[in-house]
């Protein structure tokens, strides 16, 4: 079943520098991917295409069956509603805690106090910090604070969870128990996962399907691949 799919898309930014170059790729429901590459291969731009903070030049982007690329503006938090983003820096709020940075995006929707309550705690117990909920981020560890940000894009139970280089602040083995957590989602919750990585040991490690992409397209695109193997420079 087609999830999402890159229609020979193409971005060019206004400065004349190509970030993607007629890009062609499906992914169905409930895969775990990676995207790899090297710094300004293209990336992380194909990453910000699924949530609109990118639009491309030429082609089309789908996303459960929404053409994201012509998506107006004013209904842009439609669709991230419906998708959760796991940044590297975390992006948590500092005056905030646990529950209440985890709360927060349900509490702008408008949501029950009692139906915040209940999803806000299973999300931190996906991510096995429910004990941690009256903490402050500065009170927690660095991969602590990324299981945060991770229960807090997988609180409204998103169909896609997409993960832009979330352990390339990390220590290999904090990486590691970041990595355990994503692959739980991915399997208990059927949740599609796209994750943009430098991180060979994990990608080697995991053998998902791997996409490599260099010089602005797509080079490779293989099951359980190699991050290794599929270095182009």
């Amino acid at each position: 079943m087609k999830f999402i799919e890159y229609k020979n898309v193409s971005k060019t930014y206004s400065n004349g520098i190509t970030a993607l170059a007629d890009i062609n790729l499906v992914i169905e429901k409930g895969e775990f991917v990676f995207i790899t590459g090297q710094t300004a291969s293209g990336k992380s731009t194909l990453i910000k295409m699924l949530y609109r903070e990118e639009k491309p030049t030429r082609g089309t982007v789908i996303v459960g069956g929404l053409n994201v690329s012509k998506l107006r503006n004013g209904r842009v938090y439609k669709l991230r509603r419906k998708l959760g983003v796991v940044f590297q820096d975390f992006k948590l709020l500092p005056r905030l805690t646990v529950y209440e940075n985890v709360a927060f995006a349900l509490e702008y929707m408008g949501m029950k106090s009692s139906d915040i309550r209940t999803k806000v705690y299973k999300a931190l117990e996906q991510v096995g910090l429910k004990d941690k909920a009256r903490s402050f981020p500065r009170e927690l560890s660095g991969g602590e604070q990324q299981r945060v940000s991770i229960a807090r894009a997988i609180v409204n139970e998103p169909k896609i969870l997409i993960c832009d280089e979330p352990t390339g602040d990390l220590d290999p083995d904090t990486s590691k128990e970041i990595m355990k957590v994503l692959e739980s989602i991915n399997k208990d919750m059927d949740t599609t996962i796209v994750m943009a990585t430098h991180d060979k040991e994990i990608v080697n490690r995991m053998k998902k399907r791997v996409i490599t992409i260099d010089n602005n397209t797509i080079v490779s695109d293989v099951e359980k691949g190699s991050y290794k193997v599929h270095e182009t420079r």
